[in-house]
């Protein structure tokens, strides 16, 4: 029986605030208290990783590399760790080697210790190549098993993957039990017949989010666990972690206690519960996601994807229909051979749930993602996948049976090019490389040298500078004058796209013309989230007996159709990027094109006409 002391390790500046508020945190709100984090007794800090990367670029305008070089430099007695998607980083997709290289090389000497590297479909094939490469740069390397259940996923499944994992070359195994759906007794269980096999350290990973956390632990705890994972208590319990000042009172009464100073403890619970109250009043964070749900037993959501599910709906206008698209996700997970939810199978699955439930028809929108998923690109699912379904999908198009990274050229010094003279150092590659649409336009702004504009520090004197659009949008009355004109504000290098509408003397907004009315556009304000050259815009009003419209929110990657051209059913008509996934936007009609209303890069809000049709 392990006797040592239990090794905590702390999610609050990760996966607490990724559980509880889709990763909104920003780096100025961790800073300030690192140091203390540091001398508190942790075995390590989980910092960065999982949707960090993308959060910081995409909604923060923070750059992620600064982030983890500013709390090395306040880490001086605790290990830095991260989450590490195997062959996917922590983007969508699977990258070449080469990159996979470049990125463990560069996280390494920017700070990280410990890489938690998992595959989202426990194929050990995805992470033969963070695997090398962390031990090629000196790190320390943890291999992952993602917990689920299913008809396959047996205590014998489990004990034979730790197995395979440590003679791969674990320095120690993470058991992620990503939904809180891992019960006391099967842990104890399951923990007793993995220590019996592998002589490595094994660190449990569990959420609060069934309400069976604490009960979790406890008997991992007897069964000889060696580390595990908690939040701060003001950034704990519900879909986060149990609170790290709970576990440790309580097992300081056994006979592992941990390493942890409670009055340290009680500091830094002290500094996040204002930090906590600021994104519960920004709405940043919302109440679903504080309380245990028993329900997370029967759906394995995962904290950081039902935080998510909450946001994407919430931008859909269909915060209504939060339960519909719970009651989805076991459906599509079975539909795809029991996935573990774990990024990115969970926005996979989450996201085919939500366009079920908001389309009205199961797989009427299907995600590239979800399609390349079923052409074998990220692996071997653990049951297979029916024909008739796949088929169904993806017709009888060719799948991959063998290391989907076998079929990828190295890319690295290719997208170094692509990026051209915004490529300052490998790092910005590398944000490049992850989200290419996202990540270019985080480059520009940050790399932008010229100045069009001064945000006052007088109030009194508040300007900011105006200037028409290149092609002013425009909605015309009856008698053919402009109401409405679409301008660009830019404000301290940030520019905001705003319509104005004239209303004539007398005239209430009210009761200005209501055909063809054009969303709101989203005004500038100092929120990071708006704090973006592409929010949305008005579309142009157009004419036509059809209209296909955007089914969510989303941006316009790509246009594939022009005015005059015949269509027919089926026929892409563009690209959008919703909820982190690429999405064709078909037509459900012969026609031919009479306007486009969209343009490449432009956001569009849900319900937004796209093309017009006759």
């Amino acid at each position: 029986m392990n006797q040592k002391p239990v090794e905590i390790v702390e999610t609050v500046l990760r996966d607490a605030h990724q559980s509880l508020m889709a990763t909104r945190m920003s780096t100025d709100d961790m800073l300030p208290i690192i140091e203390k984090l540091d001398n508190a007794g942790y075995y390590a800090l989980e910092m960065w990783g999982g949707a960090t990367y993308d959060a910081a670029i995409r909604f923060l305008n923070e750059d992620p590399w600064e982030r983890l070089r500013e709390i090395r430099k306040r880490t001086k007695n605790t290990k830095l760790q991260m989450l590490l998607r195997g062959q996917n980083l922590i983007g969508y997709r699977h990258y070449a080697d080469d990159v996979v290289d470049v990125f463990v090389k560069k996280a390494a000497e920017n700070g990280i210790d410990i890489f938690r590297i998992f595959d989202a479909l426990n194929d050990t094939r995805n992470m033969e190549a963070s695997l090398k490469a962390v031990k090629k740069y000196d790190a320390h390397a943890q291999l992952t098993i993602c917990y689920t259940t299913s008809e396959v996923h047996t205590n014998e499944y489990y004990v034979a993957l730790a197995q395979e994992l440590q003679d791969m070359g674990a320095d120690s195994i993470c058991l992620k039990d990503m939904a809180g759906i891992l019960t006391p007794y099967r842990a104890q269980e399951l923990i007793k017949n993995m220590r019996s096999v592998i002589t490595i350290p094994i660190n449990l990973h569990t959420h609060a989010t069934s309400g069976t956390a604490h009960m979790t632990y406890l008997k991992a705890v007897e069964a000889g666990i060696d580390i595990i994972d908690t939040a701060i208590s003001p950034f704990s319990g519900g879909t986060s972690q149990p609170p790290t000042e709970t576990m440790a009172l309580a097992l300081a009464e056994g006979d592992r206690p941990t390493k942890l100073a409670v009055e340290k403890l009680e500091e830094i619970a002290d500094y996040f519960t204002p930090i906590r109250e600021k994104y519960l009043k920004q709405e940043i964070m919302t109440a679903k996601v504080l309380t245990a749900d028993p329900r997370a037993l029967i759906y394995q959501v995962p904290g950081g994807m039902l935080s998510n599910l909450l946001s994407q709906l919430k931008q859909a206008n269909a915060l209504d229909r939060y339960d519909e698209v719970l009651k989805e996700v076991p459906k599509v997970r079975a539909d795809l051979g029991y996935p573990p939810l774990v990024t990115p199978m969970s926005q996979m699955v989450g996201t085919q749930a939500v366009f079920n439930v908001l389309s009205g028809e199961r797989y009427k929108m299907v995600p590239k993602e979800v399609k390349d998923y079923l052409h074998g690109k990220y692996g071997r699912t653990p049951v297979p996948v029916t024909d008739d379904f796949r088929r169904s999908i993806i017709g009888d198009e060719e799948v991959i049976t063998d290391r989907p990274a076998n079929h990828l050229g190295a890319e690295f010094e290719q997208l170094k090019n692509e990026l051209g003279e915004l490529a300052h150092s490998d790092e910005d590659v590398l944000t490049y490389a992850l989200f290419p649409q996202v990540g270019k336009a985080f480059l520009e702004k940050k790399y932008k040298t010229e100045p069009t504009a001064k945000i006052p520090t007088d109030k009194k004197e508040e300007t900011a500078h105006i200037q028409a659009a290149d092609e002013p949008i425009v909605e015309e009355d009856q008698a053919g004058t402009s109401r409405l004109k679409n301008y660009e504000i830019t404000i301290d290098q940030e520019v905001y796209h705003v319509t104005l509408e004239e209303i004539k003397e007398g005239e209430s907004r009210e009761s200005s013309s209501e055909t063809n009315r054009i969303p709101k556009t989203a005004v500038a304000t100092a929120s990071p989230e708006m704090k973006t050259e592409n929010q949305p815009t008005p579309v142009r009003v157009g004419s036509g007996d059809k209209v296909v419209k955007a089914p969510m929110p989303g941006t316009i990657m790509k246009v594939k159709v022009s005015v005059g051209q015949e269509v027919h059913v089926g026929d892409v008509l563009c690209v959008m990027e919703a909820m982190k996934m690429e999405n064709e936007i078909v037509a459900d009609s012969d026609g031919t094109i009479v306007q486009v209303a969209v343009k490449e890069n432009q956001s569009v809000e849900a319900g937004a006409p796209i093309v017009f049709m006759k």
